[in-house]
């Protein structure tokens, strides 16, 4: 179907050029959709070949199709990582349905512990669900971990490199609580409770962040360290010298935080705290375009079509505020800001004509949306995001816990 006739002679070149840049847009869909539905049928096809294969009882005599039979397995747990990687929970039942995992949660813990081929954002994400499975599978995956003899900083190195912490107060409460309780049965003694773990775990996982992370300028003492630590072990204080050590051990060598294999952005955008079509003002040139953005994990993207695989721009909120604004061309307005260096261009990034990553032009990003009630919707989730540090709440929560008892 086309979208107007050959010819006509009611549109203006500019409408004309949008109307062939749509046309080509559709036919560049049309041949990403083509190309889908052969790779889906080549797995169908795959898939098939494989049951038809592990039917036929004359294999389990035959060397040569034992062999295949391996190489058919080796493709189903391909294509079950790849599918876990997208959507955790289908992944596991898609490897149980075909009997590459049986559905013992002990097995289930020890493929996610061993972690080849999977996204450790998707394993996070599945282990700090809420089900009782989940919660199930996550204390047979923390078991799987030796923290025997280890300080408590080198069992945190163990244990978070082993997936990403999701950023969900809950699932991170869950996690935390699981590896807490397991720390203390490999370690009996250590602490007096597993709120004291609980809490000193969590203090030396945002002592990391003030000490490593270069936008903190004001690094914290041992003393203060010592200070936010007092009365946490069933209401006494827990050894200096304990506390120095851990000190020093995340002063001189920060945690590794694992690195995903190429999934990491396709997974990030499936969850989004808020997406929709927006209008951006130009940095250099100061012209409106409309614009599908994407919030989520402290960043906010854009993209020219909902269809885009990459962004244009990624507009990281770190130090950044929102603030409604007027402009005398666009209703709707909001700004994305930095308070604390007025004047200087913010730290983002963007795609040029040719295709290459530069720097973004901006000293501050206007946005219009349609509506006065889309516009307060995206201000608060955005203000959401940049406040949203649940570490601080959790352990707040926790030392009151404490103190309650005492």
């Amino acid at each position: 179907m086309d979208f107007c006739p050959a010819g006509s002679t009611d549109l203006s070149e500019a409408e004309e050029a949008e109307i062939e840049k749509i046309r080509q847009h559709r036919q560049e869909l049309l041949e990403d959709i083509k190309k889908l539905k052969e790779e889906i049928a080549e797995v169908f096809a795959e898939i098939e070949c494989f049951q038809n294969a592990e039917e036929r009882p004359e294999a389990d005599n035959n060397p040569e199709e034992q062999t295949s039979k391996l190489s058919q397995r080796d493709k189903l747990l391909s294509l079950g990582r790849k599918k876990f990687n997208m959507d955790p929970a289908k992944g596991i039942q898609y490897l149980i349905e075909h009997q590459v995992l049986s559905s013992d949660l002990q097995e289930i813990a020890r493929f996610l512990h061993k972690g080849e081929g999977l996204n450790k954002t998707a394993i996070g994400d599945y282990l700090g669900g809420r089900d009782p499975t989940n919660i199930q599978i996550l204390q047979a995956f923390v078991a799987c971990h030796q923290f025997a003899n280890l300080n408590l900083v080198q069992a945190l190195r163990q244990f978070l490199w082993s997936f990403r912490l999701p950023g969900e107060a809950q699932k991170i409460d869950r996690m935390m609580e699981a590896f807490a309780n397991w720390y203390c049965k490999c370690n009996p003694g250590v602490f007096q409770s597993t709120d004291t773990c609980y809490i000193l775990s969590f203090s030396i996982i945002m002592l990391n962040t003030s000490l490593h992370n270069p936008n903190v300028k004001d690094k914290p003492p041992f003393e203060r360290f010592v200070t936010i630590n007092r009365g946490i072990d069933n209401g006494g204080d827990l050894p200096e010298e304990l506390l120095k050590n851990l000190f020093e051990s995340i002063k001189n060598e920060p945690f590794s935080i694992p690195e995903d294999d190429g999934n990491d952005l396709t997974h990030t955008f499936f969850n989004p705290s808020r997406e929709g079509w927006l209008l951006k003002l130009g940095g250099r040139v100061k012209t409106w375009k409309r614009r599908w953005f994407i919030l989520t994990d402290n960043c906010l993207y854009y993209f020219e079509y909902t269809t885009d695989k990459e962004p244009l721009g990624i507009i990281p909120l770190e130090n950044l505020s929102v603030r409604k604004v007027d402009d005398p061309k666009k209703p709707n307005c909001f700004e994305l800001f930095n308070p604390n260096c007025k004047g200087q261009k913010i730290k983002a990034c963007k795609t040029d004509g040719d295709g290459k990553v530069v720097e973004g032009k901006h000293q501050s990003y206007k946005i219009s949306a349609a509506t006065p009630a889309e516009r307060d919707e995206w201000i608060e989730a955005i203000r959401t995001s940049i406040t949203q540090d649940p570490f601080y709440d959790l352990v707040s929560a926790r030392k009151k816990k404490i103190a309650s008892k005492n």
